[in-house]
């Protein structure tokens, strides 16, 4: 059993009774212990070291106890049963060996008496069960004694169910005002990062397009490279954000071979543009029609690719192909470099891990991880090889045929 040690201030106790009184059955569990026993007076009291307080009664002995009176807690049988951690059963007190010299029956006039503790679920100590009358009833019989034990239990049980109802409406509450930082966030992102970067790139085709120097030809397109790195991070993360706020990745299937056909091409374009010093070979066998994300598979070949500039060799090409066949589409990307060890390969696709060195342009650590969503989100699947010649990523899906 855990004592409840500490203080117990105004507010808390008012709490603590008001949870009391929404528990639907403590009347009705008061009406029994009264028509049972035939006692007068049964209550439920909030008892703490420094404090004895009535959560609710049933008074048919004119005792005058109100919900939220108190009463001294050194007065009261209550406080030996907190601390000594034993229920009190008394028939008569004229009779009783241990309580018929006691103060507290002749200070409030009561000939018998009952107190169980009350308990709450992790075990601290919540209050009594209690219940008087002026004349003597018999309350030591197992039958009794086992009932307001299991009143206590209910009443533990209670109590712990509107702790959780509480706690979960303010989980609740917290979620709403989160919620709403969430739409700032992702608004932000989608939005308010993206508009400077536009007016960054429109600024650099300006250069690229108008200026005679070549120094200043090179840095327009370093700009306008970075421009584009800087959009495919903002991308990932933004659907980061979607996937942990609950939305998922979302996708737009349709079927369109020409069109995926072109945005692979396109994205093995700007990757080229963006690291002309890596040679990127392909092979695109694609002759089956099926539906998919063009789009978001373009953004999977992306973040492939970056990834595969980053950490591959390049002294040597990187491979990408695309196929259709026996009703399954593949995608793989394949690059020379050092083995990926073991240890690394269960991590590749968590977000924001990031693998060994690379050339000192590694991201967050979110393209592989918001690759392997892409591949789920089309009911498909990402995964890695990767021996001491290299290392190759696979994303395959079942082919629906329209």
């Amino acid at each position: 059993m855990i004592i409840d040690t500490k203080f117990t201030n105004v507010r808390d106790l008012a709490q603590d009774v008001e949870a009391i009184n929404r528990i639907p059955i403590v009347p009705q569990l008061l009406d029994v212990i009264c028509k049972t026993t035939g006692m007068g007076f049964a209550a439920i009291a909030r008892v703490t070291e420094d404090k004895w307080v009535t959560c609710t009664t049933r008074d048919e002995i004119a005792f005058g106890l109100k919900p939220g009176d108190e009463l001294k807690v050194e007065t009261t049988i209550c406080d030996e049963v907190r601390r000594y951690d034993e229920p009190v059963f008394i028939d008569n007190v004229q009779l009783d060996e241990h309580y018929s010299c006691h103060p507290t029956p002749k200070m409030y006039g009561f000939e018998s008496y009952v107190s169980v503790p009350i308990y709450k679920q992790d075990g601290s100590f919540f209050g009594t069960l209690c219940a008087i009358d002026k004349k003597p009833a018999v309350v030591k019989s197992d039958e009794v004694m086992g009932m307001f034990r299991l009143f206590a239990d209910l009443i533990s049980f209670h109590l712990h169910t509107i702790e959780k109802i509480k706690t979960a409406n303010i989980n609740l509450e917290d979620e709403r005002k989160n919620s709403v930082l969430r739409e700032q966030f992702i608004a932000i992102l989608g939005h308010d990062l993206r508009n400077p970067l536009a007016t960054i790139r429109m600024s650099s085709d300006i250069l690229l397009k108008f200026a005679k120097e070549d120094l200043v030809k090179r840095q327009a397109a370093m700009i306008k490279s970075t421009t584009f790195r800087m959009e495919d991070l903002i991308g990932n993360i933004l659907d980061f954000a979607r996937g942990q706020f609950g939305e998922g990745i979302l996708i737009n299937k349709k079927s369109n071979l020409h069109d995926l056909e072109d945005i692979l091409d396109q994205i093995i374009a700007e990757i080229e543009t963006m690291s002309p010093d890596q040679n990127i070979e392909h092979d695109f066998q694609l002759n089956k029609e099926f539906s998919s994300d063009a789009n978001r598979i373009g953004q999977l070949l992306s973040n492939l690719l970056g990834n595969a500039v980053i950490h591959g060799d390049h002294s040597r090409s990187i491979k990408v192909t695309a196929t259709t066949l026996n009703d399954e589409f593949k995608l793989s990307v394949i690059n020379g470099g050092k083995k990926i060890p073991e240890s690394e390969m269960e991590q590749l696709f968590k977000p924001f891990y990031r693998k060994g060195p690379g050339n000192g342009k590694q991201g967050l650590g979110l393209g592989l991880f918001i690759s392997s969503e892409i591949a789920k989100a089309h009911g498909g699947k990402l995964s890695v090889h990767s021996t001491e010649e290299g290392t190759s990523f696979t994303f395959s899906m079942p082919i629906l045929q329209s």
